[in-house]
């Protein structure tokens, strides 16, 4: 298979360019991909100075670039190097202006922009990392979101993957020996979400955990039938309480996020769909 240099050029961050470049690569098996990344290219010099390497490692170009002069020196660039230029948010904001009815601004980097949703971000990133493992249970019923779940269930990243899309979220390890406040059955205003995994697959990533950290692993920590306890523990605590679980088994932390979220969004539905309120979401 041959090894595929693929350009991402963008005037902003980069960020969004290189999500699209990774959910499409995902799509092959083990692909040869050597990325070449060139976020904030705002200037004819800054492009002209990428332009050597594109001629020195010839492959795709994906590139968002709004400024109407620079995209199409680009692309000039890209044709004299017989080189094939994406532009890959075209076809979704021409759909968007023919359904809105109006023009693009074609400002760069306006989704990093510091408005209200960037300050929420922030929020509840902080509040996040505050309450993290059962730390400051007092103020969880400021939380979005509670995440409940044996040790190495996947809480904390979890955690934070929502925190970064706007949801303020606490977590609290379920121990057997320990049971949490009783503050965590009271709760009115959080989604309590219960999160789950094979013990197989726990007591892999417990020992895992156990050899980073030079410990031994002939301990209660990774036997399979206390981590069996242990998750039947849990589980009996979720069903008592009615709150849904997620099994983390075979999700990434993206997918456990995404039906966190998901969860969060049909409660929220049918909270306003008592209240008599219809609003989009």
């Amino acid at each position: 298979m041959n090894r595929l240099n693929l350009h991402l050029v963008s005037d902003s961050t980069g960020e969004t360019l290189e999500m699209i470049a990774k959910a499409a690569l995902a799509q092959f098996d083990d692909p040869d991909v050597s990325r070449h990344f060139w976020p904030m290219v705002r200037s004819r010099q800054h492009l002209d100075r990428i332009v050597p390497d594109l001629a020195e490692n010839p492959g795709l170009v994906l590139f968002t670039l709004v400024n109407p002069e620079t995209r199409t020196r680009l692309e000039d660039h890209c044709r004299h190097l017989g080189l094939p230029a994406v532009p890959v948010l075209d076809q979704v904001t021409s759909a968007l202006e023919a359904q809105l009815g109006q023009e693009a601004h074609g400002r760069p980097g306006r989704q990093h922009s510091m408005d209200d949703d960037y300050f929420r971000r922030v929020d509840a990133i902080q509040f996040t990392i505050a309450h993290d493992d059962g730390v400051a249970w007092e103020d969880w019923e400021e939380a979005d979101i509670v995440l409940a779940g044996v040790s190495r269930s996947s809480k904390t990243p979890t955690s934070i993957y929502l925190a970064n899309r706007g949801f303020k979220t606490a977590n609290i390890p379920i121990v057997p020996e320990s049971p949490p406040p009783e503050a965590l059955y009271g709760l009115r205003h959080p989604l309590v979400v219960g999160l789950t995994t094979a013990p197989d697959r726990l007591v892999q990533i417990r020992r895992n955990r156990l050899l980073s950290l030079n410990e031994g692993t002939q301990t209660s920590y990774v036997d399979e039938d206390k981590v069996k306890s242990e998750l039947q523990y849990a589980r009996r605590m979720f069903a008592d309480n009615g709150w849904p679980v997620i099994d983390v088994t075979r999700r990434s932390i993206e997918e456990s996020a995404a039906a966190i979220i998901r969860l969060a969004q049909e409660r929220r539905r049918k909270d306003r769909s008592v209240d008599g309120v219809s609003k989009p979401i």
